[in-house]
């Protein structure tokens, strides 16, 4: 299943894809639902971040690639930071370049969306607590990173985590296919299958520091090819199975 959370009389409802037609979700999301009556076609709504979670929990250092590229080891266990809610945006929602930093980088990433409240889970139990998953992109202030001695400023400014543009369910990540674009080039490909600490081993990790709610998110880290964004950039996360999430990106003066 394909699940969206869209905008509709300017409430936001959740719902299904079916074909080019989004139809009812009838229940909860995380607990019983199924597909109703047929309610929109896609090109008539507003798709919104398919999910609002509590935390954003991300992953750094998680591709050997990456961690070559920027010049650090890979740790020996999984190196966790937040981002905050006020940073989810949706699909086509702008990105926007702050005039704190220099350099803002573009990482595309996997995101885990959490389904039921998850506390001390094994790695072997992990995906019963996994909802589904979507497309994410860790935005960074790579000069404030550098400089700061930690992460919180650089990885936290307002529109610095799209999601989206659905929650696939029952879809195995292991071996997807992950790609970037900016303005059409690809700059980011790799299979989630070279992650060092795979999906149910995050989960499992996270879940023993912190109790996961339902709707919150792991960003699973990114693979080598990160690189900056300017104003009128368009950048574009691509997983198979599950889509193409898109979002321009603007000056803080055009937001």
């Amino acid at each position: 299943m394909k699940l969206v959370r869209f905008l509709k009389n300017d409430q936001s409802c959740y719902g299904l894809i079916e074909g080019e037609a989004i139809c009812a979700l009838e229940g909860s999301i995380f607990g019983e639902f199924h597909q109703g009556e047929e309610v929109a076609a896609l090109t008539e709504v507003s798709l919104l971040a398919p999910c609002q979670p509590t935390k954003i929990v991300a992953v750094g250092l998680n591709y050997r690639t990456h961690a070559a590229e920027a010049g650090m080891d890979v740790p020996p266990e999984p190196l966790l930071f937040f981002k905050p809610p006020s940073s989810v945006i949706g699909p086509l929602e702008p990105i926007v370049h702050p005039v704190l930093s220099q350099q803002v980088d573009y990482e595309g990433e996997l995101a885990v969306v959490i389904g039921r409240r998850a506390r001390n889970v094994t790695p072997a139990k992990a995906r019963d607590f996994v909802l589904g998953y979507t497309c994410g992109n860790d935005v960074t202030a790579r000069d404030l990173q550098r400089r700061d001695d930690q992460w919180t400023r650089a990885k936290g400014f307002d529109t610095f985590c799209p999601l989206g543009p659905c929650i696939v369910t029952d879809l195995d990540p292991t071996h997807l296919a992950i790609r970037t674009r900016v303005n059409g080039e690809i700059r980011q490909s790799a299979t989630i299958a070279d992650m060092v600490f795979s999906v149910a081993e995050l989960i499992s990790y996270v879940s023993q520091v912190m109790t996961l709610e339902p709707g919150d998110v792991i960003l699973t880290g990114t693979p080598s090819g990160v690189g900056p964004l300017q104003p009128g950039d368009v950048v574009e996360v691509e997983i198979e199975g599950i889509g193409t999430l898109r979002n321009p990106v603007v000056s803080l003066v055009d937001w």
